[in-house]
């Protein structure tokens, strides 16, 4: 069996199984206790609005991928919204950033599985054979030995639902036009969750940070697939959600946007997290 193992449990979150399930479990409580307060500025109520979807189905999110630490709480925010999916999604298309290599198009895993201090995760090696004969897609081990955007998003995905298997995407230089008739006959069926891994704005001092995240999601929010890299390191993947969210006239909500000013850093240098719902309408 080929393995991928983690590459950064013990920093980016706890490598220990009983701390990690604790923390997540205290984070997707359905209410906040006073023991654990949000730590969450929306920063504008208007384009913020902090209710869940009452109808539709949840198809795609949209989650940050800093050390927990960080953004763990504003990932949380939509990842609680799937446990009532728990039983529904079988199947999750994980699309994030390569961090660490550019290469043409799209890298997929070697790997069979996808390990993690709550357990493995079990991948879709059928799919994952047959796009990588397609040209914009490629296996590589390398590209994805290291990656933080995809792993981090695991312990979440374990302890929401229950049984699923996993496609996992890097991108680098692939357009989201191309990318979205790649994924889009993949993501038709309800059981199909697609989660898109990126944070916002990257070392700015924090009120010039929140502007740019402001505009970011102002963006986002009206369905425009223009974001940049340096609006959000995972722009391809969010623009490409957003071409498809269009084209099915999908709902959009924003639970969470905060920066690491707000949560572990300081103001100097921030990074920007959000976090958002995308159903169906019906």
């Amino acid at each position: 069996m080929n393995i991928r193992h983690p590459a950064v449990a013990g920093r980016f979150y706890d490598k220990s199984p009983t701390q990690l399930k604790t923390q997540l479990e205290a984070w997707l409580l359905p209410v906040q206790s006073s023991e654990n307060p949000p730590l969450v500025n929306t920063l504008s109520d208007k384009l913020a609005p902090s209710h869940i979807p009452s109808a539709g189905t949840i198809r795609a999110l949209i989650v940050p991928h800093a050390g927990y630490v960080y953004s763990g709480h504003v990932a949380a925010q939509a990842y609680q919204a799937l446990r009532d999916a728990a039983d529904t999604i079988k199947h999750v298309i994980l699309i994030g950033p390569s961090h660490r290599y550019f290469f043409q198009g799209c890298a997929l895993p070697t790997a069979e599985q996808f390990s993690t201090p709550l357990g493995n995760v079990t991948l879709n090696t059928q799919t994952i054979a047959t796009l990588s004969e397609i040209e914009d897609f490629e296996l590589s081990e390398q590209a994805h030995a290291l990656e933080h955007s995809l792993e981090v998003q695991l312990p979440f995905l374990q302890t929401v639902l229950n049984d699923f298997s996993l496609l996992p995407i890097l991108t680098s230089n692939v357009s989201p036009a191309k990318l979205a008739k790649l994924i889009d006959p993949l993501w038709q069926s309800d059981d199909t969750l697609l989660v898109v891994s990126s944070d916002l704005s990257h070392f700015h001092p924090y009120h010039k940070a929140q502007r740019i995240d402001r505009n970011t999601c102002h963006l986002i929010e009206h369905f425009e697939p223009a974001l940049t890299p340096e609006q959000a390191c995972g722009s391809t993947g969010i623009n490409t959600l957003l071409l498809l969210a269009k084209q099915r006239g999908y709902q959009l909500t924003r639970l969470a946007l905060n920066n690491s000013g707000d949560t572990a850093g300081d103001k100097e240098k921030v990074v920007g997290y959000v976090s958002y719902l995308i159903s169906n309408t019906e």
